[in-house]
């Protein structure tokens, strides 16, 4: 028997060993072909339906072209990631793209670490006009663009429909004033017997600087710092005052809840809502969709709120933007830019805000069927879009161009905290804007400035 199969047996090793060597070519050909590929490191701060989406928009591109291969990976927060791009500058660890928030501009300009997309737009002669000119704004420095704008989001007023029709409640009007939502949050708490509370705002310092904002008037010197560096800050402006009386009129009716500050605050103020509970609160914008898987057609949304009397000036955009480091050869950071724009495009931006419910950074997103039909059917959650917009950039509505607003930030949410206990509002803000300018004073000696 082993003498009849002997011949097969051979023949078949023959075979065996002519596929192995066909498969390696072949195998070695492919690897070959992959490495020719220029590999762009991407970090972003993603998670959930954005992390998705993301994941998606990587795969397309790979997809679409064979120069470049992108590999994106999530690396954290806002705040850890900035330290990791700050420690990582210059080596091969380093991301040849990454995300940044919108209050990390002015460090990332200073920093020296990145290379402006203006560069790339001049040399392309990119359609700068079908970003929004809001969302540009933040990220630009003496009218050049230093990162793509992505992710972004405005802070908005949500109300609950079904409160309001329940207790037969005049609903605000888009583009409310501080008496128009004072007047619908006492409503409610008189008309419910203070079963539902009238309205809430966090301690965060996000919606404050937007109040400030939206009248029109700055947080620090040289136009909050886009005509110089910032050397002081002003957190008792008259405007700062009356947004904070505001809520003061409120608490001391009884209509308002405090919920604190931080994530925690955030849920408890959104379930309160849901669960009929709270008629009115303020938070970002990328929590519309959310709120309306809930609520469906029962969810009401304006524009954020403005003083009495005076115009909307219009809100600064939150979120995020991309940034190309400089540390990467040019034919890496080319692969960043093509990215980039990708991402941005009209059809990429529709299906993101679809997806994750950020706002279109792209100005033809809205002309896109997808969101055409989300709008058509779901009309409310059109109106942060329409907010960002309407809004023309100045220096009071596009961003704090700062270093280190965190701990500004930290200032003024600690202050907020202690106006909703009861405490004096002047005293209050004035302790938060004297903490901050010693931080800034310091920064500033530190980096050579001011």
């Amino acid at each position: 028997m082993i003498s009849i199969f002997k011949p097969h047996w051979r023949w078949g090793l023959g075979l065996l060993a002519l596929l192995a060597i066909i498969g390696g070519f072949a195998y070695g050909n492919q690897a070959h072909a992959e490495s020719k590929r220029i590999k762009v490191v991407f970090w972003h701060e993603m998670k959930g339906p954005g992390q998705k989406q993301i994941d998606a928009y990587v795969k397309a591109f790979n997809k679409k072209q064979s120069k470049y291969e992108v590999v994106a990976e999530f690396e954290g927060g806002y705040n850890g990631v900035i330290q990791k791009i700050m420690n990582t500058h210059g080596t091969a660890a380093s991301p040849a793209l990454f995300q940044s928030m919108d209050i990390s501009t002015s460090q990332m300009y200073h920093s020296g670490f990145t290379t402006p997309v203006q560069k790339f737009v001049d040399r392309d002669h990119y359609d700068l006009d079908q970003l929004v000119p809001g969302a540009r704004a933040i990220y630009s420095r003496n009218g050049k663009l230093l990162s793509m704008p992505f992710n972004s989001s405005q802070t908005a007023l949500y109300y609950n429909k079904a409160v309001l029709k329940k207790y037969g409640i005049t609903p605000p009007p888009v583009d409310p004033t501080y008496s128009d939502i004072t007047r619908v949050a006492k409503q409610i708490h008189d008309k419910s017997h203070g079963q539902v509370k009238g309205m809430t705002m966090e301690a965060y310092s996000w919606l404050f600087e937007q109040l400030v904002a939206n009248a029109g008037v700055p947080l620090a010197n040289h136009n909050n710092g886009h005509t110089g560096d910032a050397t002081k800050v002003d957190f008792t402006s008259p405007a700062a005052i009356k947004a904070m009386q505001w809520v003061k009129e409120n608490i001391d009716y009884g209509d308002f809840i405090n919920f604190g500050s931080g994530g925690n605050a955030s849920a408890n103020e959104a379930a309160s809502f849901l669960s009929g509970h709270l008629g009115i609160f303020m938070q970002s914008s990328a929590k519309t969709g959310q709120l309306y898987k809930v609520l469906k057609n029962n969810l009401g949304v304006t524009y954020f709120p403005r003083p009495d009397g005076k115009k909307a000036n219009g809100i600064a955009v939150g979120g995020a933007s991309l940034w190309i480091s400089n540390d990467k050869p040019a034919a890496v950071q080319n692969g960043a830019w093509e990215f980039s724009k990708f991402l941005v495009n009209a059809k990429n931006q529709a299906t993101w805000q679809a997806k994750t419910g950020y706002l279109a950074v792209n100005k033809h997103a809205k002309d896109e069927p997808l969101l055409k039909q989300l709008f058509k059917k779901s009309p409310v959650l059109e109106v942060s879009g329409n907010q960002m917009l309407r809004t023309t950039p100045n220096d009071t509505n596009s961003g704090i161009f700062i270093d280190g607003l965190v701990p500004a930030r930290t200032s003024i949410q600690n202050a907020m905290q202690q106006i909703f206990a009861g405490q004096d509002i002047y005293k209050s803000l004035k302790a938060a804007e004297n903490s901050y300018n010693k931080v800034l004073e310091s920064n500033n000696r530190a980096n050579g400035r001011g």
